[in-house]
């Protein structure tokens, strides 16, 4: 890491009555000195004005200095808390760059306070989730992976792991000790226990993943199916025109809500069908992106007038693929479905869910909100979410990790009990432990930290 001293803007574009110059490094405190004039007590406010060179008032404020190691950084950190105009912030920190400064890369204040080890890289990553969290499950689960926790369990199963490969190694190495580790239970017990600790583990960051990315929502369907009324239930609001007319939806309606903390984003698409009109063919080329990358795709129907689902749901699913594909659309492998029979107010039907192999079914009436609760429950479920009060952030990366240091171990667990190869059972928790490492920064590249840190705020 470099010795230059950085400097930005903490605070959000815009106005407001605060605005901070944040500095880290070694002359964060002599630049602040020649702002204010004055010396700088560690760790106590002082309340000054900020000149520049001529010693013409930029502004006003209080300073703050932090003295290394104990700041955010670990390096020496002063903040200048002024008036919160972009055109005064502007002028402060074009001085901190006068007097030797460097304007801050994205993120770069969070990824000196992890390269000088005062955090590690999912702490650093909980400070981005708590900046975007999209709703209060997110930003409580963020810090709490920020306060540690998540990072306690990697480092708690990391040292499991170790302990595992010391007696199995020492084993190997010193075979005079005539260590049976093989047969004598103890090896494959404490396998049972990783592969036992690991699963929860890797759940628990299933769940932190679907409470920071959220879910994404497609609602398809033929026209006047409902689409645009379950939109507006889900919202509830009217964000779309609801009318008998076809093709009344001919654009991409989307909206972000959350569902008792899961962040959901629905989006309305128009109704699939040919047609001469070139605004309604843009929507439904719009439409096919969008279901191509959907997480869920909510297939509305009639149930009026399409009446009752056949028997074979198999069939029904494959219907759903080919009508798709008549449109040259082929949704995620992953993708789940929900069929939903909207109207039921109209044809005396009770509201029900049912589920099998292939589909998850709903009867409800978007227009009286009749079954309206089974149907959230029903979509929580399929997409794995569960309310907890312990849950943290995860990001795709460390479920990759997880996932991939859990096929280690099994397969460590494999080569013990079909092959007794213990050097081979050595190496499979040596990969284990290094795919753990990647998740808090044990085991790190540059290019992993650059695409990290790139995706931060300039003040953070």
């Amino acid at each position: 890491m470099d010795n230059d001293t950085i400097t930005a803007i903490a605070t959000a574009a815009g106005k407001g009555g605060i605005g901070i110059v944040r500095l880290s490094g070694p002359k964060s405190l002599s630049i602040a000195k020649q702002l204010t004039q004055t010396d700088l007590s560690p760790r106590h406010a002082l309340f000054s004005p900020f000149v520049n060179k001529n010693l013409e008032k930029i502004d006003e404020g209080i300073a703050l200095y932090f003295p290394r190691p104990h700041s955010f950084t670990g390096e020496d950190v002063v903040e200048l808390q002024g008036h919160g105009g972009a055109v005064v912030l502007n002028l402060l920190l074009a001085e901190t760059v006068k007097l030797g400064a460097r304007i801050a890369r994205p993120g770069e204040f969070s990824e000196r306070a992890f390269l000088n080890d005062k955090i590690d890289l999912v702490q650093a990553e909980a400070i981005a989730d708590i900046i975007e969290s999209r709703s209060e499950t997110a930003a409580r689960s963020a810090m709490r992976s920020l306060s540690g926790e998540f990072s306690k369990k990697i480092h708690d199963l990391t040292n499991d792991i170790t302990k595992l490969r010391i007696y199995i190694e020492a084993a190997i190495d010193f075979p005079e000790e005539e260590v049976d580790f093989v047969s004598d239970g103890y090896v494959l017990n404490e396998l049972n226990q990783l592969s036992h600790s690991i699963e929860a583990i890797w759940q628990q960051a299933k769940q932190g993943s679907l409470i920071r990315d959220g879910v994404s929502v497609v609602i398809i369907g033929k026209p006047n199916a409902g689409k645009s009324s379950l939109l507006n239930l889900l919202a509830g609001d009217d964000l779309a025109i609801v009318n008998q007319r076809a093709g009344t939806t001919r654009d991409i309606l989307r909206e972000d809500i959350q569902i008792d903390g899961l962040p959901l984003r629905i989006i309305d698409t128009a109704g699939l069908r040919d047609s001469d009109d070139e605004i309604e063919q843009e929507g439904i080329r719009r439409a096919k992106k969008e279901i191509e990358k959907a997480d869920v795709i909510l297939f509305m129907r009639d149930a009026v007038t399409e009446g009752a689902l056949p028997e074979d749901k198999k069939q029904i699913i494959e219907s759903i693929h080919k009508e798709l594909s008549n449109f040259k659309i082929t949704p995620l492998e992953s993708t789940s479905f929900i069929v939903v029979n909207n109207k039921i107010d109209m044809n005396a039907t009770s509201a029900s869910v049912n589920t099998n192999h292939y589909f998850t079914e709903v009867s409800l009436s978007a227009k009286t909100g009749d079954g309206f609760n089974l149907f959230t429950e029903s979509l929580k479920t399929l997409c794995g979410f569960s309310e907890s009060e312990n849950s943290f952030v995860a990001r795709s990366r460390h479920i990759e990790a997880i996932d991939n240091a859990r096929s280690y171990i099994l397969e460590g667990k494999k080569q013990l009990l079909e092959n007794q190869a213990g050097e081979l059972l050595a190496e499979d928790l040596r990969q284990a432990q290094n795919y753990l490492g990647t998740i808090t920064g044990k085991v790190s590249s540059d290019d992993l930290l650059g695409e990290i840190f790139s995706s931060f705020c300039i003040g953070k």
